[in-house]
């Protein structure tokens, strides 16, 4: 992928990028598309029945993202006004149902200034998906179980309401500054507890993290009554969570839930890249 901001830089652009294509792949074409400076990662969650009977789950809000990996989610968006989540939700639901979707699946699109951009579908349960359990009270695991086995959605779209607020950190076996893979033996383990707060993890202490896999060490889920409470809660149980041994991406969410922007929701997906470089994100 190859940006450009001028008509000059479109030529250079297209040539490296036609290059690279034919060598990687044998073939030269390329494509072109509208570059976003500054877009929000927002995702839409979808149940389907296999009938032509869908609906949508809210969406959820992924931006803050390292090298287009997503690290912390929430939902609903900071940024989303309800007209702008039900136009979206009811285009994405009426896809599903004329496509008669079977089982769970999320549609992710960028978002900036007003304007939905689509990205792609995954068709599958996704790691964030506690996020959208927790502010609809609807197990996903579960359905998509008991949907696939010939039963029918749990709820009319008119009956799905969003509860308060959701956010998932993902926490990684990494070095929280250089993100340096750290696999090794897990010598304390505390999980957080307390109302709104949930662990999704597999680690106990004396466990040990291989190198082999996926570094997620478990995800921390929290759920308030408002983004405000949900923040507060977050900050609770990130100073409560303790995973010694190993050099774990807690110090990180410690900083961000304690950031201005972040606080504030005021951030897109090149924020945490910019932040974590040492520059003021823009």
């Amino acid at each position: 992928m190859k940006v450009a901001q001028t008509p000059e830089d479109l030529l250079l652009a297209l040539s490296t990028a036609s290059n690279e294509a034919k060598s990687a792949f044998g073939d030269a074409s390329v494509y072109l598309e509208k570059y976003l400076q500054k877009p929000r990662h927002i995702e839409i969650q979808i149940l389907g029945d296999g009938r032509g009977g869908a609906i949508h789950l809210g969406e959820r809000d992924c931006s803050l993202q390292r090298r287009h990996q997503k690290i912390w989610e929430e939902g609903p968006s900071p940024v989303l006004a309800a007209a702008a989540r039900a136009s979206i939700g009811a285009t994405c639901a009426k896809a599903m149902q004329d496509m008669k979707y079977l089982g769970v699946g999320t549609i992710e699109f960028l978002f900036e200034d007003g304007e939905f951009y689509f990205i792609e579908m995954n068709t599958r349960i996704q790691v964030e998906h506690p996020v959208t359990e927790s502010i609809t009270d609807i197990d996903l695991v579960l359905e998509q179980i008991r949907i696939a086995a010939g039963g029918d959605l749990p709820a009319t779209q008119d009956e799905i309401q969003i509860i308060g607020h959701a956010i998932e950190c993902r926490v990684n076996a990494e070095n929280p500054q250089t993100f340096r893979p750290s696999p090794g033996k897990i010598t304390q383990y505390h999980p957080p507890g307390g109302l709104g707060v949930r662990i999704d993890s597999a680690v106990y202490q004396g466990y040990v993290i291989p190198p082999y896999y996926d570094s997620l060490v478990g995800k921390l889920i929290v759920h308030g009554k408002t983004r405000g409470e949900c923040l507060m809660r977050l900050r609770r149980a990130l100073d409560e969570m303790v995973v010694e041994g190993i050099e774990t991406t807690l110090p990180l969410f410690r900083a961000l839930v304690r950031e201005p922007a972040i606080i504030d929701g005021d951030y897109h997906i090149h924020w945490l890249e910019q932040y974590l470089a040492g520059q003021a994100p823009r």
